[in-house]
């Protein structure tokens, strides 16, 4: 098949535009075609082999599974983590939440920060800081044994330092000025939301790494921003990456427990996602 039949296919899936993303990406990440390749018709000269093998991963595609999990992969900050059904896709406003710790006095002020990602999944931020934070001592928990083996994987093949634990973050241990940064992508989204979601991350993704109660939606964030009012070190900062639907609750809830005015800022697209707290 020509580049035009595969993604005219996989428009009856998703929109022209995200179907003609999708399969250029599948033809450079799993067949190595640059887009070069792929405008000057190379696509129909892979092999026998490899045509079956693009054969089954649009069988897969749709079926309106991630391409992310038909290939096993996903792109994050420049680097290309595993992940696999049971551990959320990451998604690009995560790497703004990344940055945004990097650049923070937190972290680029100290000489081997220690830091905490609460939830790791795959492991996208802690491998991440640990790659990018100079000398940083960087721990990561979740209470899902197969997104610690996914995250552990990951960190090993990229070459990362970062020890995981078992950890459930509604019930965290009693730590006592031990990190300089926490930073936490906790299940954010409402269940009503479920409404306006596409079938691709209904059907595959993680629904424990995604929803959370429409009458408790700050469960998780309430949990570890009450374990970082001790845990942080003096002057030590908790990064949130949160749900804009609920940014006077997150403000109210952090201000109750006792820390300071916090910081809010928009994500890639536009929307207040991310949110900083000092000790």
């Amino acid at each position: 098949m020509t580049y035009g039949e595969l993604w005219r296919q996989l428009a009856a899936v998703y929109d022209e535009g995200e179907a003609r993303a999708i399969v250029r990406y599948v033809l450079e990440a799993r067949f190595g075609l640059s887009p070069t390749d792929v405008y000057s018709g190379k696509v129909t000269q892979l092999s026998a082999d490899d045509q079956q093998a693009l054969g089954q991963i649009m069988g897969r595609l749709m079926q309106a599974e991630p391409v992310q999990y038909v290939l096993g992969e996903a792109e994050f900050c420049g680097r290309r983590f595993a992940v696999e059904p049971g551990v959320l896709i990451p998604r690009p406003e995560t790497e703004d939440l990344c940055a945004w710790v990097l650049e923070s006095a937190a972290v680029g002020g100290q000489a081997a920060p220690a830091l905490l990602d609460v939830g790791t999944g795959s492991g996208c931020i802690a491998v991440t800081l640990a790659l990018e934070a100079a000398g940083a001592r960087v721990a990561a928990w979740d209470v899902s044994p197969a997104a610690l083996g996914v995250a552990s994987a990951n960190a090993r093949r990229l070459g990362a330092e970062v020890g995981f634990s078992r950890v459930d973050a509604l019930r965290p241990p009693r730590d006592v000025a031990v990190w300089d940064a926490v930073v936490s992508n906790p299940p954010y989204v409402l269940c009503s939301e479920r409404a306006a979601m596409e079938p691709n991350v209904l059907r595959y993704e993680p629904a424990s790494a995604l929803f959370v109660p429409d009458d408790d939606p700050l469960r998780f964030y309430r949990a570890i921003a009450a374990y970082a009012a001790y845990a942080l070190k003096p002057g030590g900062e908790l990064f949130f990456e949160f749900n804009p639907l609920l940014v006077g609750e997150m403000r109210a809830m952090l201000s109750a427990i006792g820390f300071g005015p916090a910081e809010v800022r928009r994500d890639r697209f536009g929307r207040e996602r991310l949110l900083k707290v000092k000790r």
